[in-house]
Formats: C-alpha cells, structure tokens, sequence
C-alpha cells in the first residue's frame, strides 16, 4: 500500500479526480481518500513516481510518507 499526504482536495470532486487520475492508469487500483487527513492510499502496480505525477497533473501538491 502506497501512502501519500495529498494538499489542496476539499470535496467530493477533489476525490473523484484524484481516484479516476490513478485508475485510468490501473484501472485495478484500490484508491482510498481521506480527506480530512489530506491522505491518499493506493495498492496499484504503478510506482509511486507515476502515482504522484497523476496525482500532480491534477492540480494536487503530493508528497509520499
């Protein structure tokens, strides 16, 4: 499980476009959000580099914990 603290994702919408980001990759990918956190889970296959720049092209500061 990667975990990555996520800046900026304030609602419904922040999550639907980090999750749909990641799983346009892997559409396999388990993607859990908490908001209140800031925290992003993900079990994919994709290196964390590659989950962080999805996560970064859609307007997201990232930073892997």
């Amino acid at each position: 499980m990667q975990v990555f603290n996520v800046q900026g994702m304030t609602c419904g919408h922040c999550v639907r476009a980090v999750t749909n980001a990641i799983k346009n990759d892997d559409s396999a990918a388990d993607v859990q959000i908490d908001l209140v956190k800031g925290q992003v889970r993900v079990q994919s296959v994709l290196a964390p580099e590659k989950v962080m720049g999805l996560i970064e092209q859609e307007g997201y500061g990232v930073q892997a914990v």
